[in-house]
Protein backbone atom coordinates (compact mmCIF):
# COMPACT_ATOMS: atom_id res chain seq x y z
CA UNK A 1 0.00 0.00 0.00
CA UNK A 2 0.98 3.57 -0.84
CA UNK A 3 2.51 5.60 2.05
CA UNK A 4 -0.42 8.54 2.57
CA UNK A 5 1.22 11.85 2.32
CA UNK A 6 1.46 13.66 5.68
CA UNK A 7 0.60 17.34 6.41
CA UNK A 8 0.44 19.18 9.42
CA UNK A 9 -3.40 20.45 9.19
CA UNK A 10 -5.55 18.74 6.14
CA UNK A 11 -8.84 21.15 5.48
CA UNK A 12 -12.02 19.74 4.53
CA UNK A 13 -13.81 22.07 1.89
CA UNK A 14 -12.43 25.30 0.96
CA UNK A 15 -15.54 28.24 1.84
CA UNK A 16 -15.10 30.88 4.39
CA UNK A 17 -14.83 28.24 7.18
CA UNK A 18 -11.87 26.25 5.19
CA UNK A 19 -10.06 29.24 4.08
CA UNK A 20 -10.93 31.50 7.03
CA UNK A 21 -8.91 27.77 9.16
CA UNK A 22 -6.00 28.25 6.64
CA UNK A 23 -5.16 31.62 7.13
CA UNK A 24 -5.76 31.63 10.85
CA UNK A 25 -3.01 28.40 11.11
CA UNK A 26 -0.33 30.21 8.99
CA UNK A 27 -1.17 33.49 10.65
CA UNK A 28 0.17 31.29 13.86
CA UNK A 29 2.51 29.61 12.15
CA UNK A 30 3.86 30.72 8.69
CA UNK A 31 6.16 27.63 8.54
CA UNK A 32 3.01 25.13 8.92
CA UNK A 33 2.22 22.52 6.01
CA UNK A 34 -1.49 23.42 5.34
CA UNK A 35 -3.74 21.35 2.37
CA UNK A 36 -6.81 23.05 1.65
CA UNK A 37 -9.35 20.73 -0.06
CA UNK A 38 -12.76 21.50 -1.86
CA UNK A 39 -14.34 19.38 -4.22
CA UNK A 40 -15.25 22.25 -6.84
CA UNK A 41 -12.85 24.47 -8.62
CA UNK A 42 -12.69 28.35 -7.84
CA UNK A 43 -14.48 30.40 -8.34
CA UNK A 44 -17.92 28.59 -7.55
CA UNK A 45 -21.68 29.56 -6.50
CA UNK A 46 -23.12 29.06 -3.20
CA UNK A 47 -26.04 29.12 -2.20
CA UNK A 48 -25.94 32.06 -0.03
CA UNK A 49 -28.09 35.13 1.57
CA UNK A 50 -24.79 37.10 0.64
CA UNK A 51 -24.46 39.12 3.45
CA UNK A 52 -20.74 40.40 4.87
CA UNK A 53 -21.25 41.49 8.17
CA UNK A 54 -19.17 44.06 9.98
CA UNK A 55 -18.28 41.46 12.77
CA UNK A 56 -16.86 39.35 9.57
CA UNK A 57 -14.21 41.77 8.46
CA UNK A 58 -13.55 41.99 11.91
CA UNK A 59 -12.07 38.32 12.12
CA UNK A 60 -10.47 38.42 8.75
CA UNK A 61 -8.61 41.88 9.75
CA UNK A 62 -6.77 39.81 12.07
CA UNK A 63 -5.73 37.51 9.66
CA UNK A 64 -4.63 39.85 6.66
CA UNK A 65 -8.36 39.24 4.61
CA UNK A 66 -10.45 42.28 5.29
CA UNK A 67 -9.97 43.49 1.95
CA UNK A 68 -12.31 40.63 0.22
CA UNK A 69 -15.05 43.16 0.06
CA UNK A 70 -13.06 45.69 -1.70
CA UNK A 71 -15.34 47.04 -4.91
CA UNK A 72 -18.62 45.73 -3.05
CA UNK A 73 -21.31 49.36 -2.22
CA UNK A 74 -21.41 48.95 1.12
CA UNK A 75 -25.47 49.47 2.65
CA UNK A 76 -26.45 50.74 5.92
CA UNK A 77 -30.37 50.65 6.02
CA UNK A 78 -32.11 47.51 7.24
CA UNK A 79 -35.54 46.72 6.62
CA UNK A 80 -37.74 44.73 8.87
CA UNK A 81 -41.59 44.02 8.47
CA UNK A 82 -44.19 41.19 8.70
CA UNK A 83 -47.88 42.18 6.90
CA UNK A 84 -48.57 46.24 7.64
CA UNK A 85 -45.60 46.24 10.38
CA UNK A 86 -42.63 47.63 9.56
CA UNK A 87 -39.08 49.73 10.44
CA UNK A 88 -36.51 51.36 7.86
CA UNK A 89 -33.56 52.16 9.84
CA UNK A 90 -29.99 52.98 9.37
CA UNK A 91 -27.72 50.46 11.06
CA UNK A 92 -25.09 51.63 13.23
CA UNK A 93 -22.43 49.67 10.91
CA UNK A 94 -22.36 49.30 6.98
CA UNK A 95 -22.65 45.68 5.83
CA UNK A 96 -21.78 44.31 2.10
CA UNK A 97 -23.89 41.78 -0.06
CA UNK A 98 -20.80 40.11 -1.93
CA UNK A 99 -21.76 36.74 -4.59
CA UNK A 100 -20.34 33.85 -3.25
CA UNK A 101 -18.77 33.18 -5.95
CA UNK A 102 -16.66 36.53 -5.78
CA UNK A 103 -16.28 35.82 -2.02
CA UNK A 104 -15.17 32.51 -1.63
CA UNK A 105 -12.53 33.07 -4.54
CA UNK A 106 -10.90 35.79 -2.90
CA UNK A 107 -10.73 33.67 0.38
CA UNK A 108 -9.21 31.16 -1.04
CA UNK A 109 -6.74 33.81 -2.87
CA UNK A 110 -6.10 34.43 0.67
CA UNK A 111 -5.01 31.42 2.16
CA UNK A 112 -3.13 29.88 -0.81
CA UNK A 113 -0.85 33.82 -0.86
CA UNK A 114 -0.48 32.89 2.74
CA UNK A 115 1.19 29.48 2.49
CA UNK A 116 -1.63 27.13 2.29
CA UNK A 117 -1.71 24.63 -0.70
CA UNK A 118 -4.82 24.11 -2.70
CA UNK A 119 -6.34 20.46 -3.98
CA UNK A 120 -9.45 20.11 -5.99
CA UNK A 121 -10.13 16.75 -4.14
CA UNK A 122 -13.45 15.18 -2.63
CA UNK A 123 -13.24 13.58 0.63
CA UNK A 124 -14.75 10.31 0.88
CA UNK A 125 -13.57 9.09 4.76
CA UNK A 126 -12.28 9.90 8.27
CA UNK A 127 -10.26 7.58 9.85
CA UNK A 128 -9.65 8.82 13.58
CA UNK A 129 -6.38 8.64 15.07
CA UNK A 130 -4.38 9.79 17.84
CA UNK A 131 -1.50 11.28 16.33
CA UNK A 132 -3.26 11.87 12.86
CA UNK A 133 -6.41 11.26 10.93
CA UNK A 134 -6.61 9.79 7.56
CA UNK A 135 -8.51 11.45 5.12
CA UNK A 136 -9.76 9.38 2.17
CA UNK A 137 -7.41 6.98 2.74
CA UNK A 138 -4.19 8.97 1.25
CA UNK A 139 -4.09 12.35 3.08
CA UNK A 140 -2.67 12.25 6.78
CA UNK A 141 -3.24 15.33 9.06
CA UNK A 142 -1.99 15.61 12.22
CA UNK A 143 -5.07 18.12 12.37
CA UNK A 144 -8.25 17.68 10.42
CA UNK A 145 -10.62 20.46 10.06
CA UNK A 146 -13.78 19.64 9.06
CA UNK A 147 -15.49 22.56 7.06
CA UNK A 148 -17.06 20.95 4.71
CA UNK A 149 -20.66 22.28 4.97
CA UNK A 150 -23.93 21.38 5.89
CA UNK A 151 -23.56 17.90 4.62
CA UNK A 152 -20.33 17.61 6.63
CA UNK A 153 -18.64 13.80 6.04
CA UNK A 154 -15.98 14.55 8.60
CA UNK A 155 -18.98 15.68 11.32
CA UNK A 156 -21.06 12.41 10.26
CA UNK A 157 -17.95 10.16 10.91
CA UNK A 158 -17.00 12.41 13.95
CA UNK A 159 -20.69 12.18 15.37
CA UNK A 160 -22.58 10.22 13.56
CA UNK A 161 -26.05 11.12 11.68
CA UNK A 162 -26.95 15.08 12.65
CA UNK A 163 -30.88 15.65 14.41
CA UNK A 164 -30.36 19.69 14.62
CA UNK A 165 -32.87 21.78 13.42
CA UNK A 166 -32.50 22.19 10.07
CA UNK A 167 -34.43 24.93 7.78
CA UNK A 168 -34.53 25.05 3.82
CA UNK A 169 -34.47 28.27 1.74
CA UNK A 170 -33.91 29.00 -1.75
CA UNK A 171 -31.91 31.88 -3.53
CA UNK A 172 -31.77 33.82 -6.67
CA UNK A 173 -30.33 37.26 -8.39
CA UNK A 174 -33.37 39.49 -9.53
CA UNK A 175 -32.99 43.09 -11.01
CA UNK A 176 -33.12 45.24 -7.49
CA UNK A 177 -36.97 45.46 -6.93
CA UNK A 178 -39.10 49.36 -6.30
CA UNK A 179 -38.64 50.62 -2.96
CA UNK A 180 -35.61 48.18 -1.58
CA UNK A 181 -32.41 50.16 -3.65
CA UNK A 182 -29.52 50.34 -0.90
CA UNK A 183 -31.40 48.14 1.75
CA UNK A 184 -31.09 44.90 3.08
CA UNK A 185 -35.25 43.78 2.97
CA UNK A 186 -36.27 40.82 5.48
CA UNK A 187 -40.34 40.58 5.21
CA UNK A 188 -41.74 37.67 7.60
CA UNK A 189 -44.20 35.39 6.12
CA UNK A 190 -47.00 33.75 7.65
CA UNK A 191 -45.54 29.72 7.35
CA UNK A 192 -43.45 27.77 9.46
CA UNK A 193 -41.76 30.51 12.17
CA UNK A 194 -39.22 31.77 11.59
CA UNK A 195 -39.99 32.22 7.79
CA UNK A 196 -39.14 35.28 5.34
CA UNK A 197 -38.32 36.49 1.90
CA UNK A 198 -35.10 38.61 1.65
CA UNK A 199 -33.60 40.90 -0.40
CA UNK A 200 -30.73 42.29 -0.35
CA UNK A 201 -29.05 45.10 -2.75
CA UNK A 202 -25.61 44.25 -4.31
CA UNK A 203 -25.46 47.57 -5.72
CA UNK A 204 -24.66 46.33 -9.04
CA UNK A 205 -28.34 46.50 -10.53
CA UNK A 206 -28.88 42.96 -9.14
CA UNK A 207 -30.23 41.52 -5.74
CA UNK A 208 -29.75 38.66 -4.20
CA UNK A 209 -33.30 37.30 -3.32
CA UNK A 210 -34.67 34.14 -1.18
CA UNK A 211 -37.26 32.97 0.61
CA UNK A 212 -36.13 30.51 3.71
CA UNK A 213 -38.63 28.69 6.39
CA UNK A 214 -37.64 25.93 9.00
CA UNK A 215 -38.52 22.43 8.48
CA UNK A 216 -41.03 20.33 10.33
CA UNK A 217 -39.29 18.88 13.61
CA UNK A 218 -40.25 15.27 12.44
CA UNK A 219 -37.82 13.72 10.26
CA UNK A 220 -40.40 11.86 8.25
CA UNK A 221 -42.85 14.48 8.46
CA UNK A 222 -39.89 16.51 6.78
CA UNK A 223 -39.15 13.83 3.98
CA UNK A 224 -42.57 13.50 3.60
CA UNK A 225 -44.68 17.22 3.98
CA UNK A 226 -41.42 19.45 3.44
CA UNK A 227 -42.08 22.81 1.14
CA UNK A 228 -41.05 22.57 -2.72
CA UNK A 229 -39.40 24.61 -4.83
CA UNK A 230 -42.34 25.89 -6.51
CA UNK A 231 -44.02 26.88 -2.73
CA UNK A 232 -40.62 28.70 -1.23
CA UNK A 233 -41.06 30.95 -5.43
CA UNK A 234 -44.38 31.73 -4.65
CA UNK A 235 -43.57 32.72 -1.05
CA UNK A 236 -40.42 35.07 -1.96
CA UNK A 237 -43.15 36.68 -4.81
CA UNK A 238 -45.65 37.19 -2.36
CA UNK A 239 -43.46 39.04 0.07
CA UNK A 240 -41.16 40.52 -2.17
CA UNK A 241 -43.44 41.64 -5.26
CA UNK A 242 -40.99 40.86 -8.84
CA UNK A 243 -38.53 39.15 -7.03
CA UNK A 244 -39.30 35.03 -8.24
CA UNK A 245 -40.67 36.44 -11.49
CA UNK A 246 -37.99 38.28 -12.54
CA UNK A 247 -34.72 36.24 -10.88
CA UNK A 248 -32.97 33.31 -11.96
CA UNK A 249 -29.80 31.71 -10.73
CA UNK A 250 -32.13 29.53 -8.16
CA UNK A 251 -30.15 27.45 -5.61
CA UNK A 252 -31.73 25.53 -2.76
CA UNK A 253 -30.21 24.55 0.43
CA UNK A 254 -30.83 23.05 3.94
CA UNK A 255 -29.19 24.90 7.01
CA UNK A 256 -28.29 23.11 10.16
CA UNK A 257 -29.17 25.60 12.96
CA UNK A 258 -27.78 25.92 16.29
CA UNK A 259 -28.81 25.26 19.61
CA UNK A 260 -28.56 25.83 23.03
CA UNK A 261 -25.34 24.34 23.15
CA UNK A 262 -22.50 23.73 21.32
CA UNK A 263 -20.16 20.51 20.92
CA UNK A 264 -16.78 19.65 19.85
CA UNK A 265 -15.37 16.48 20.60
CA UNK A 266 -12.19 15.76 22.40
CA UNK A 267 -8.76 14.73 19.82
CA UNK A 268 -7.33 15.81 16.28
CA UNK A 269 -10.35 16.55 14.32
CA UNK A 270 -12.49 19.74 14.86
CA UNK A 271 -15.33 21.26 13.05
CA UNK A 272 -16.17 24.91 11.74
CA UNK A 273 -18.60 27.18 10.41
CA UNK A 274 -22.04 24.43 8.85
CA UNK A 275 -20.12 21.60 9.04
CA UNK A 276 -20.22 22.35 13.09
CA UNK A 277 -24.05 23.05 12.73
CA UNK A 278 -23.27 26.83 13.60
CA UNK A 279 -26.26 28.35 11.72
CA UNK A 280 -27.71 31.53 13.11
CA UNK A 281 -31.47 29.63 14.16
CA UNK A 282 -33.27 33.19 13.96
CA UNK A 283 -31.74 34.35 11.19
CA UNK A 284 -30.60 31.63 9.07
CA UNK A 285 -26.88 33.96 9.26
CA UNK A 286 -23.80 31.77 8.68
CA UNK A 287 -20.22 33.31 7.22
CA UNK A 288 -19.64 34.95 10.78
CA UNK A 289 -19.91 31.98 12.51
CA UNK A 290 -17.59 30.06 9.71
CA UNK A 291 -15.07 32.52 9.88
CA UNK A 292 -15.01 33.22 13.26
CA UNK A 293 -14.71 29.78 13.94
CA UNK A 294 -12.69 29.09 11.04
CA UNK A 295 -10.31 31.20 12.50
CA UNK A 296 -10.42 29.82 15.41
CA UNK A 297 -9.97 26.28 14.78
CA UNK A 298 -7.25 27.42 12.66
CA UNK A 299 -5.01 28.50 15.27
CA UNK A 300 -5.85 26.16 17.73
CA UNK A 301 -4.41 23.76 15.55
CA UNK A 302 -1.15 25.70 15.20
CA UNK A 303 -0.59 25.40 18.64
CA UNK A 304 -1.32 22.09 19.29
CA UNK A 305 1.08 20.94 16.22
CA UNK A 306 4.09 23.27 17.62
CA UNK A 307 3.45 21.80 21.38
CA UNK A 308 3.68 18.05 19.95
CA UNK A 309 -0.16 17.67 21.00
CA UNK A 310 -2.57 17.46 18.26
CA UNK A 311 -4.77 15.27 20.37
CA UNK A 312 -5.54 18.27 22.99
CA UNK A 313 -6.88 20.21 19.76
CA UNK A 314 -10.52 19.34 20.08
CA UNK A 315 -10.74 20.69 23.97
CA UNK A 316 -9.23 23.70 23.12
CA UNK A 317 -11.10 24.53 20.67
CA UNK A 318 -14.33 23.63 22.32
CA UNK A 319 -13.50 25.71 25.15
CA UNK A 320 -12.23 28.36 22.83
CA UNK A 321 -15.92 28.57 20.93
CA UNK A 322 -18.12 28.03 24.07
CA UNK A 323 -16.41 31.16 25.59
CA UNK A 324 -16.69 33.42 23.29
CA UNK A 325 -19.80 32.06 21.22
CA UNK A 326 -21.13 30.46 24.18
CA UNK A 327 -23.67 32.90 25.66
CA UNK A 328 -25.03 34.27 22.12
CA UNK A 329 -25.58 31.16 20.83
CA UNK A 330 -27.70 30.71 23.58
CA UNK A 331 -29.25 33.70 23.34
CA UNK A 332 -30.19 33.39 19.70
CA UNK A 333 -31.79 30.09 20.26
CA UNK A 334 -33.86 31.72 22.98
CA UNK A 335 -34.49 34.34 19.88
CA UNK A 336 -35.66 31.96 17.66
CA UNK A 337 -38.00 30.17 19.97
CA UNK A 338 -39.44 33.21 20.73
CA UNK A 339 -39.89 34.16 16.79
CA UNK A 340 -41.67 31.07 16.16
CA UNK A 341 -44.89 32.87 17.21
CA UNK A 342 -46.21 35.90 15.13
CA UNK A 343 -47.04 37.96 18.00
CA UNK A 344 -43.52 37.66 19.37
CA UNK A 345 -42.05 38.96 15.53
CA UNK A 346 -44.50 42.03 15.99
CA UNK A 347 -43.49 43.23 18.92
CA UNK A 348 -40.05 42.99 17.71
CA UNK A 349 -40.58 45.29 14.50
CA UNK A 350 -42.28 47.41 16.95
CA UNK A 351 -39.81 47.92 20.13
CA UNK A 352 -37.22 48.26 16.68
CA UNK A 353 -39.78 51.48 15.62
CA UNK A 354 -39.75 52.37 18.92
CA UNK A 355 -36.26 52.29 20.39
CA UNK A 356 -33.05 52.79 18.84
CA UNK A 357 -31.37 50.30 21.19
CA UNK A 358 -33.62 47.71 20.40
CA UNK A 359 -33.24 48.24 16.65
CA UNK A 360 -29.46 48.01 17.06
CA UNK A 361 -29.58 44.63 19.65
CA UNK A 362 -31.95 42.96 16.80
CA UNK A 363 -29.08 43.83 14.08
CA UNK A 364 -26.54 42.28 16.25
CA UNK A 365 -28.29 38.88 17.22
CA UNK A 366 -29.03 38.33 13.63
CA UNK A 367 -25.68 39.43 12.25
CA UNK A 368 -23.23 38.50 14.67
CA UNK A 369 -22.47 37.96 18.44
CA UNK A 370 -25.39 39.99 20.05
CA UNK A 371 -27.22 39.31 23.25
CA UNK A 372 -31.19 39.84 24.48
CA UNK A 373 -30.14 42.32 27.08
CA UNK A 374 -32.46 43.90 30.19
CA UNK A 375 -33.48 46.80 27.73
CA UNK A 376 -34.61 45.04 24.73
CA UNK A 377 -35.95 42.30 27.00
CA UNK A 378 -38.18 44.94 28.39
CA UNK A 379 -38.85 46.83 24.90
CA UNK A 380 -40.36 43.31 23.54
CA UNK A 381 -42.33 42.98 26.60
CA UNK A 382 -43.89 46.59 26.44
CA UNK A 383 -44.65 45.94 22.89
CA UNK A 384 -46.23 42.56 23.67
CA UNK A 385 -49.08 43.83 25.99
CA UNK A 386 -48.77 47.70 25.46
CA UNK A 387 -53.18 48.03 24.31
CA UNK A 388 -51.54 50.28 20.84
CA UNK A 389 -50.37 47.09 19.51
CA UNK A 390 -53.74 45.96 19.22
CA UNK A 391 -54.33 48.49 15.72
CA UNK A 392 -52.05 46.90 13.13
CA UNK A 393 -52.08 50.06 11.23
CA UNK A 394 -50.61 52.05 14.68
CA UNK A 395 -47.25 50.29 13.65
CA UNK A 396 -44.06 53.05 12.79
CA UNK A 397 -43.12 52.64 8.98
CA UNK A 398 -40.15 54.14 9.86
CA UNK A 399 -37.90 54.83 13.08
CA UNK A 400 -39.28 57.21 15.89
CA UNK A 401 -36.12 57.55 17.61
CA UNK A 402 -35.47 60.37 19.43
CA UNK A 403 -32.84 62.71 17.63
Amino acid sequence: MTAPERWDLVVVGAGPAGAATALGALAEDPRLRVLLLDRADFPRDKSCGDGVAPHVLDALAEVGAADVVDGWQPLRRLVLSRGPLAVDGEMEREVHVVPRRVLDARLVERAVAAGAVLRRHRATSLHVGRDDSLVSDELAGRVVVGADGAHSLVRTALLGRSRTPRAIAIRGYAPVPAGTEGRQVIRYGERRQPSYAWCFDRGDGLANVGYGELLPGDRRDATAGGPRRRLLLDQLELLVPGAASTGSDWRGHHLPLSGWRWDQPDGNVLLAGDAAGLVNPMTGEGIYYAVATGIAAGRTAARAVAAGHPERAGAEHRAHVRRTLGPHLRHTWTASRLSRSPRVVDAGIRAAGRDRHAFDALVEIGLGDGLIDRRLATGLARSLVSRRTTDPTSAPTSPRWPT
